[in-house]
């Protein structure tokens, strides 16, 4: 690296060897097909196989269940790290997705029944599997979803739609925040696994988005789909707390994306910025962009060790939804001034798309939105402020 980046004390021998795979891993399996898959709208689906292979999925889960049995946060990131490096964030969310959204439903409340049906063929990258939460009507409130699974007999009956789901289009099978109880408001709202061929289920997509080009995004449609009650998750009425559990992961995962692709660009910046001259000095040598470069410098490592105690508490359990609001509405804020001064320091090149810069300009604005916008972020601190 070209600027003075500090060291993160955070990752060991082990570590570091991990990272050394994932790297590796990434060169040889992802960066070439980059392209191919953003014109598809998917990855392919021999990447998750791929993936389980090399020991990148389920790296948390437990043994019994075909994971990695490491309760270490910090081999998630470094997944999440070395493919946002390569530009590659949108494949990230396929495979990460599994580890840091699907994964952890299924070990804190999945039966043995249910693990072994869905957890095990997903880890051995046989399923693959997406979470479906949000709604065409509700975004960042998921208290106002509106989804309905209606008792009958030894089934729910499911009617209602999601959309912007992740691996809508390859997932097998859907964790689906669903109402089993209408009137019972948050205490109504249940997890239900749902299998891609269930009766009623229709998927449409991929959707077309202004950015994250290979990130498989779908919408879900039900219409009287029949699915066991047996699919139940966690417990019937206990889907918003379950969720609520979750949400701090999801949100870290997150900002260590963005912490990670805003390094980079500053990087690729800070290199163009001393390769490129004009009026007959280095675009780096202009005062005001090296106050630029000094202010964004400084404040990438500053992020850095807040997001790096996130995943430390988060490797040890003790990450709270407030302190991950907080890491998350901060490091995808500053990625998008990150972004915008690396954009403008490369000029009109900034606006090719062949320069990476130009792809994280659009892959990175979405960071803001989804996973709760900034604005819930700020809620959710707030009310813990003042209540």
């Amino acid at each position: 690296m070209t600027s003075v980046a500090l060291p993160r004390p955070i990752f060991d021998d082990s570590h570091d060897e991990f990272r050394d795979v994932v790297r590796r891993f990434v060169e040889r399996e992802v960066t070439p097909h980059l392209e191919a898959w953003a014109a598809a709208g998917r990855v392919d689906r021999s990447l998750f196989q791929k993936a389980a292979q090399t020991g990148l999925i389920g790296i948390n889960v437990p043994e019994e269940f075909g994971g990695g049995g490491v309760e270490d946060f910090r081999f998630n990131a470094i997944v999440i790290e070395e493919f946002a490096r390569a530009g590659a964030s949108d494949v990230s969310m396929s495979i990460s997705g599994e580890n840091d959204l699907v994964a952890p439903y299924f070990s804190a409340f999945g039966t043995p029944e249910q693990n072994e049906r869905w957890l095990t063929p997903m880890i051995e990258g046989e399923k693959v599997g997406a979470i479906a939460m949000t709604e065409p009507g509700t975004g960042s409130d998921l208290a106002a979803i509106t989804t309905t699974a209606i008792p009958q007999g030894d089934d729910f009956i499911v009617n209602g739609s999601k959309t912007f789901i992740s691996n809508g289009l390859l997932a097998d099978f859907f964790i689906v925040a669903v109402r089993t109880d209408p009137d019972a408001g948050r205490q109504g709202i249940s997890l239900l696994v749902i299998d891609a061929d269930a009766p009623g289920f229709t998927r449409t997509g991929p959707l077309k988005k202004i950015g994250l080009p290979a990130q498989d995004t779908a919408e879900l449609s039900f219409a009287d789909a029949r699915v066991p009650r047996a699919n139940v998750l966690g417990g019937e009425g206990k889907g918003f707390l379950n969720m609520r559990r979750n949400l701090a992961i999801e949100r870290l995962s997150i900002a260590v994306t963005s912490m990670a692709r805003m390094r980079a660009t500053f990087e690729q910046a800070l290199d163009y910025s001393k390769e490129r001259h004009a009026f007959g000095q280095r675009i780096a040598d202009f005062q005001a962009n090296r106050f630029y470069l000094a202010e964004l410098a400084t404040e990438i490592e500053v992020t850095q060790t807040f997001i790096d105690r996130c995943i430390l508490d988060a490797s040890s359990h003790q990450l709270d939804e407030v302190t991950a609001a907080m890491a998350k509405w901060w490091a995808t804020e500053l990625h998008q001034r990150v972004i915008q001064r690396s954009l403008q320091l490369h000029g009109g090149y900034g606006f090719m798309r062949e320069y990476p810069v130009a792809h994280d300009y659009m892959d990175s604005r979405v960071a803001t939105i989804f996973g709760g916008t900034t604005e819930i972020m700020k809620e959710i601190i707030g009310r813990r402020l003042t209540r």
